[in-house]
């Protein structure tokens, strides 16, 4: 059910969704809800640490941030929302813009949240389960419902030239060679230990891509990834950059993978920060579907394990202890996959 052309008018609050990957995905759905002549003013919810992922966008000035959910429907009434559009797909974000009393409430029926909405759709189904479908998809179909168009799925960053100039500044004081080459690595998940490939394993890679093309590895990552991002660095043969030490935040990520020759990850938001500025990169990818981010491969090449009755298990921790779906991923696999990925780029 589509919004009406009658009904287009006022304000639209999009709510922006809550995992860095997921947020990069939606930036078509940001930047066609930013031009859109249907609708009087645009404004963006997006939880306040998250910001900075979308800073410096030509649209940026529509930014309101949110520090706490339970102030969810407070915003929509303070800005006077004519209509939410939910791109994240939970039970709480549709139930907050109910209480809001927003008039229109658009996003999927997922979640059990069909009757909170006034406007939505269901993603396919096959046998009574939901079909996986690609999350950009999602958000374009999503979209649909209000009005916008999205002339393409490619997600879009920026990130200002002050700031590239700054974190390459920062690089070199980390002990990188002014101008040097080097591959960019983040082997973190925020999601949890089921998706962590072994650290021996990361340094691996990267020393053979340092022995090959003469990269060095800056070792990246978040907040609490320290101690992951150290033991990379230990298992590197070769003099390896860790940036535990450095300052790290979601604005030097992006110009961290922008300056990379290539960026070894696990399936993290990093990735899409990669797709964002078409950076070669390899996911390594293990209890997820991989229809689920399905799209933005042109520069990136997915690896995992095929045919493991368990997989994908979409949990945190592996609940059979044995982690299969990670461990059985082989160097060689992994580095075959940057080595294709960087002739295909």
């Amino acid at each position: 059910m589509i919004v009406a052309e009658a009904r287009r008018h006022g304000r639209l609050v999009v709510r922006v969704p809550n995992w860095v990957g997921d947020i990069v995905m939606a930036t078509p759905v940001l930047e066609a809800a930013a031009r859109s002549a249907d609708w009087d003013d645009v404004r963006f919810l997006v939880r306040s640490h998250l910001l900075p992922l979308l800073a410096d966008a030509p649209w940026s000035d529509r930014l309101v941030g949110l520090s706490s959910s339970r102030d969810e429907a407070a915003h929509y009434r303070v800005l006077e929302a004519e209509a939410v559009l939910l791109l994240s797909n939970s039970l709480g974000a549709a139930w907050r813009a109910w209480r809001s009393g927003t008039p229109i409430r658009a996003g999927s029926a997922l979640s059990g949240r069909r009757w909170l909405l006034t406007h939505h759709f269901a993603p396919p189904t096959r046998a009574g389960r939901r079909v996986p479908v690609p999350t950009a998809h999602l958000h374009r179909d999503a979209a649909g419902l209000v009005g916008l168009d999205l002339p393409s799925l490619h997600p879009r960053l920026w990130v200002r030239e002050s700031l590239e100039e700054q974190v390459a500044e920062e690089l070199v004081a980390a002990g990188l060679a002014p101008g040097e080459d080097h591959v960019l690595c983040c082997p973190g998940a925020a999601f949890g230990a089921a998706k962590l490939w072994p650290p021996d394993r990361f340094a691996a890679v990267l020393d053979a891509l340092h022995q090959r093309h003469g990269w060095r590895a800056v070792i990246g990552g978040g907040p609490g990834e320290e101690p992951l991002m150290r033991a990379v660095r230990e298992a590197c043969r070769h003099e390896a950059i860790e940036l535990s030490q450095s300052p790290r935040d979601l604005e030097r990520l992006k110009a961290q993978v922008k300056g990379a020759r290539l960026l070894v990850v696990g399936d993290s938001g990093p990735r899409w920060v990669a797709a964002a500025f078409d950076i070669p990169c390899v996911s390594i990818m293990g209890p997820n579907f991989p229809e689920l981010t399905a799209t933005s491969l042109e520069h990136c090449r997915v690896v995992r394990v095929e045919g493991l009755e368990c997989s994908p298990c979409i949990q945190r921790t592996c609940p059979l202890g044995h982690h299969r779906c990670m461990t059985d991923l082989s160097v060689q696999q992994v580095l075959g996959a940057c080595e294709e990925v960087l002739e295909r780029s």
